[in-house]
């Protein structure tokens, strides 16, 4: 996360720094807007990202029954489970 903290800080001040230099002093809520609105994106993202490799690596994933597998599998298929 702290590379990704770092990666972010670099883009968002190319963006602002793009900005600046295409259009000029613009006003300080929209520089404040594209920066909070990059980084926060951009450490959701990362965040969201590492959640579904811890997920997928602890095993987790193969732990879900399938529904047929389910004593409540009529629920979900819509039909009774023979016995």
């Amino acid at each position: 996360m702290k590379a990704m903290a770092a990666f972010a800080f670099i883009v968002v001040a190319a963006a602002l720094a793009g900005f600046y230099r295409s259009h000029g002093a613009l006003s300080i809520h929209f520089f404040v807007a594209v920066a909070a609105g990059l980084g926060l994106t951009m450490m959701l993202t990362a965040a969201l990202m590492g959640l579904l490799f811890l997920s997928s690596g602890t095993g987790h994933d193969e732990a879900v029954a399938e529904p047929e597998d389910d004593v409540h599998a009529s629920v979900w298929t819509g039909r009774e489970r023979s016995r």
